[in-house]
């Protein structure tokens, strides 16, 4: 056990979540090139880490794998419409024709993880940084909220099968600080009334997006997705409920009009 007991990542995590959240951010607020090029690096990463910790032996395959999720982003890019999903779901698709572990897993989740990735490019591009800001806030209150309940109410597990260290504690504070959000952005934006239930909805996605990780690296037998980051391991371990959050999102905005948001 660590000195710090079940504090003892947290000054870590606190240092290079901020960090984290300082380049993306700033990434974010700039939008265009800036935005797109992190969103492809990040993504290409998560690709690498989804399949070296998959098949540990065949990095070679593994980094072959990122470039080919970089070479996707790029060409979503530039296509235009629906077109750009074409790209993305070819790396996952040419994963199924190879003899690797976990074919399926890998093919799902890697073509989510594109997805979401240039889903958060193409969403700042068209509906505006206020919205991308209000998921990233929501997230983090999300996480937030939940890494403390969780540790100082405990209580039952959530699903400790897939995920041993969440509580209904924790979840449940997550819908709580995310419909906080919520409150928080109709006090100073034109977004509408349900503002705040549409935070806690998104904050059960984005839980489920962590969830699904958790469930890779269970399966594989793994504690963190890489050692990338100080107190968090790998881009996958932060960003899973972004991943969630993201398509959740995307997937709201097939059906319903998104309103233009102005502070």
């Amino acid at each position: 056990m660590t000195g710090g007991g079940k504090w003892g990542d947290l000054g870590t995590r606190l240092a290079s979540g901020v960090i984290l959240a300082g380049i993306g951010l700033g990434a974010i607020w700039a939008g265009g090139i800036w935005f797109a090029a992190l969103a492809l690096v990040c993504a290409s990463v998560m690709v690498w880490e989804l399949a070296a910790m998959q098949e540990p032996s065949r990095q070679t395959e593994a980094k072959a794998l990122a470039v080919s999720g970089g070479v996707a982003m790029a060409a979503a890019f530039i296509l235009p419409g629906p077109m750009a999903l074409v790209p993305l779901l070819l790396p996952g698709a040419v994963v199924l024709i190879l003899p690797r572990r976990d074919r399926l897993i890998f093919a799902a989740y890697g073509s989510a993880i594109l997805i979401a990735s240039f889903g958060l490019v193409w969403f700042r591009e068209h509906h505006g940084m206020l919205w991308l800001g209000w998921l990233v806030a929501v997230i983090a209150a999300t996480d937030i909220s939940g890494y403390f309940a969780g540790r100082l109410i405990g209580g039952p597990k959530f699903w400790p099968r897939v995920s041993p260290k969440k509580t209904w504690a924790g979840i449940i504070a997550g819908w709580i600080g995310a419909a906080a959000v919520g409150y928080a952005f109709l006090s100073f934006t034109t977004a509408g009334r349900d503002l705040p239930s549409l935070s806690a909805a998104l904050a059960f996605a984005s839980q489920m997006g962590d969830v699904a990780e958790s469930a890779i690296k269970r399966h594989v037998g793994v504690k963190d997705s890489s050692r990338l980051i100080p107190g968090h391991g790998g881009l996958m371990d932060r960003f899973d409920a972004l991943l969630g959050g993201a398509l959740f999102m995307l997937v709201l905005s097939l059906f319903v009009v998104v309103p233009v948001v102005r502070v």
